[in-house]
């Protein structure tokens, strides 16, 4: 197991998105769990549910409190409000990590704005792929590992061979070294893969494998369309490992 802590890939601008993002994800994690049991409304009702979506019904009634008017659509919304909940501290911090360690050099390709952009249709395909693997599914889908997803497959393309400081786990075996970034994140991808084959058919809740696939696949796709010259460059240009 694989476990990245830094990447050794400079920047040449601040990253403000990607530390808005990770400032936003943890202040709605802390204001979910303040709410006690309540936070389980909270997933329930901006948590996106398969079964809500494809059959536009809304199970959980109305939001109350939490958000006054989600307009004449409000399932929609719950794709993108998905993405600020998480289900434990391990949970938001797998995702913020890898947030941290990729995402940086991902908005320093393409800009704030179109980082932004990138981050949001990789988490809309990301659900798009959660979705069509189980389309009844009553259980809410939260959490940025889609969108999160969608950085490590741009970052693969972009960075393949940037070095990522990591801890490896093997039984007993730990041990600090540093490794290429496609060897994290392909051995990432199969996991994704057997786990997602494995899973189908299952029953209750767990990980979302087919969202991670697809905002995966997603982020390799769109990092050549929004960013495709800046890509043949680092690729055939002057690219160097850091």
């Amino acid at each position: 197991m694989f476990l990245p802590l830094k990447d050794m890939n400079p920047t040449r601008n601040k990253p403000f998105v990607t530390v808005g993002l990770i400032v936003i994800n943890v202040l709605v994690f802390v204001y979910q769990t303040s709410l006690g049991h309540q936070g389980q409304v909270l997933v329930a009702s901006l948590g996106a549910t398969p079964f809500e979506i494809t059959h536009f019904r809304d199970l959980s009634g109305p939001i109350g409190h939490f958000v006054h008017a989600r307009g004449p659509n409000p399932i929609v919304i719950t794709l993108f409000t998905s993405m600020f909940l998480h289900g434990s501290i391990l949970h938001l911090g797998g995702n913020m990590l890898y947030l941290w360690i990729f995402g940086n050099n991902i908005e320093d390709i393409l800009g704030p704005l179109k980082f932004i952009l990138f981050y949001f249709l990789c988490g809309l395909i990301a659900h798009a792929t959660h979705i069509a693997s189980d389309p009844s599914s009553l259980i809410p889908t939260i959490g940025a590992s889609g969108a999160v997803a969608g950085l490590l497959g741009a970052y693969l393309i972009a960075y393949p061979r940037a070095r990522v400081l990591t801890l490896i786990f093997l039984f007993i075996f730990i041990r600090l070294t540093v490794v290429p970034a496609y060897l994290i994140i392909i051995f990432w991808f199969v996991i994704q893969l057997l786990s997602g084959f494995a899973s189908l058919g299952g029953q209750g809740g767990g990980v979302a494998w087919f969202a991670h696939i697809g905002g995966f696949l997603g982020g390799v796709g769109l990092i050549y369309l929004m960013a495709g010259d800046t890509i043949h460059w680092l690729r055939h240009g002057s690219y160097t490992d850091y």
